[in-house]
């Protein structure tokens, strides 16, 4: 098989695309399967991006007053036993540590599936006043949960990598703003970075996060018609600071119980990125998130070579000193049309071909991924062309999906138009719900679909007065979805 044939994508978004996801995660260099099912080996190119979310968010959440810790990776049960006071816990997905070298362990040590046991003691400990709060922390780590039994990187697997905020408040108004403030930015993140236009509201009662009062989310459509929960911000009341004593003295010194948060986002989002924007000549990024922005490709002659490569080597370096991520291809075993290929496949937003044309007439030729427009640019100037090229792309990527997502959201008005709209078209379907978690069970029975999502305002209108599966009265609306 010829390199040119090993560097494409064979299989199909439209009609295979859960081999096809595969297929791009795998020859775009992001990651590989670990020999242990259910990990994954994630590659330089694959945590690049997941650095450059990490970065964006990392950002705003220090401007918001969040500090970031580091809490150990094993758990003791004891710890983990406390929080059953709160939750049934996450026993059935959880790694034990028994032995330390050839010694059994006195106590068994729970590798960290969430973080909210170890975290807790420890803000209960260092909070004595009212002076202490808010206390925002965050924690960049991987957490393990035994639950995965068929491996779909970044989507699906045993070991992942995310954030975890933890935060403590004096009270409940406080601790909601600060609810708000995380699932705004990561609605920010979807739309000004990651170019995805995600729907924002809350969890029905009967999915919220064991031992929440509220649970909000962001969803994301992907292109198979199915939602992702792209990430969640949780307030969670009182319940996690009576259980582990987090408490303070006011400002007449009387004892008070402090509102908690908690909210984190996965590295699901680089597999919803990677899903959503992606085609079948390979990955497509947008431009924030490329580890290369803009490659520059020199074609050459023997009779134009220097003048070529000098031109574009110049070119490269302004693009450079401009602070754009760049590279210079100027490969000589490889052929244009290769390396065009191979940068597409890697997801490269933009491509500037320069030729002995380009340099006699002081030129640069650019080239978007998204759709392969190409436009013919003064030499001048190269950095901000490229940086208002880099632009309108993340605009063009953004404008897809919300165009997607807008005809992917209808409405039905009894269990029949639920099960057949979904059954047909995928994507949201908006109904009716009277609030009963039963109302859920023969939709999810019939098609595996489940309400994903209601309007994060309480006392919003229903789009339906009754419930689309009962016939009671409506209390909200529901979002019914399939769902990753």
């Amino acid at each position: 098989m010829s390199g040119e044939q090993e560097l494409g994508i064979t299989e199909s978004k439209e009609y295979s695309p859960g081999e096809w996801y595969a297929e791009v995660v795998q020859k775009a260099g992001l990651a590989d399967y670990a020999p242990m099912g259910g990990f994954i080996v994630t590659r330089p190119r694959g945590y690049a991006i997941w650095e450059r979310i990490q970065s964006h968010l990392d950002g705003w959440f220090k401007d918001t007053g969040v500090d970031n810790a580091y809490f150990p990776l094993f758990i003791p049960e004891s710890y983990l036993e406390k929080e059953k006071d709160v939750v049934e816990g996450f026993d059935p997905e959880v790694a034990w540590v028994t032995h330390g070298g050839h010694e059994e362990l006195e106590e068994r040590l729970a590798v960290r599936p969430t973080s909210e046991s170890i975290i807790a003691p420890f803000m209960a400990q260092w909070t004595r006043s009212h002076r202490d709060l808010p206390m925002r922390l965050n924690q960049w780590c991987s957490v393990v949960r035994w639950e995965a039994t068929e491996t779909k990187p970044f989507f699906r697997t045993k070991e992942f990598l995310w954030q975890e905020g933890h935060t403590a408040h004096t009270d409940q108004a406080d601790a909601w703003d600060e609810t708000m403030t995380r699932l705004d930015q990561y609605e920010r993140l979807y739309r000004d970075v990651m170019a995805m236009p995600p729907l924002k509201g809350r969890k029905p009662a009967h999915d919220k996060f064991p031992g929440a009062h509220t649970t909000t989310t962001v969803e994301a459509l992907m292109p198979d018609g199915k939602s992702v929960q792209a990430a969640t911000s949780h307030y969670l009341g009182t319940s996690f600071a009576e259980a582990f004593d987090i408490t303070y003295s006011d400002e007449d010194e009387e004892k008070r119980t402090a509102h908690t948060t908690s909210w984190g986002l996965s590295w699901r989002a680089m597999g919803a990125l990677i899903m959503t924007h992606s085609d079948d000549q390979g990955l497509v990024l947008p431009p924030a998130l490329a580890p290369t922005q803009v490659v520059v490709v020199p074609i050459w002659q023997e009779d134009t070579k220097d003048d070529v490569l000098e031109y574009s080597a110049d070119l490269a370096a302004e693009l450079e000193e401009a602070g754009i991520r760049v590279e210079l291809d100027d490969r000589d075993h490889r052929n244009p049309g290769f390396k065009y290929n191979e940068h597409e496949l890697n997801g490269v937003p933009l491509r500037i071909e320069i030729g002995p044309h380009e340099v006699e007439d002081g030129e640069a030729t650019l080239v978007h991924r998204p759709d392969g427009e190409s436009e013919t640019v003064d030499r001048e100037g190269i950095d901000d062309t490229a940086a208002d090229h880099l632009d309108t792309i993340h605009g063009k990527l953004l404008a897809d999906a919300e165009e997607t997502l807008e005809g992917e959201i209808r409405e039905a008005e009894s269990r029949e138009e639920i099960l057949g709209t979904i059954g047909q078209h995928g994507g949201y379907v908006k109904c009716g719900w009277c609030g009963d978690e039963d109302c859920e069970e023969p939709i999810k029975e019939a098609i595996a679909a489940e309400i994903v999502m209601v309007p994060l305002d309480r006392d919003e209108e229903p789009v339906h007065d009754e419930c689309a599966i009962c016939g009671e009265d409506a209390e909200e609306t529901a979002y019914f979805a399939k769902s990753y």
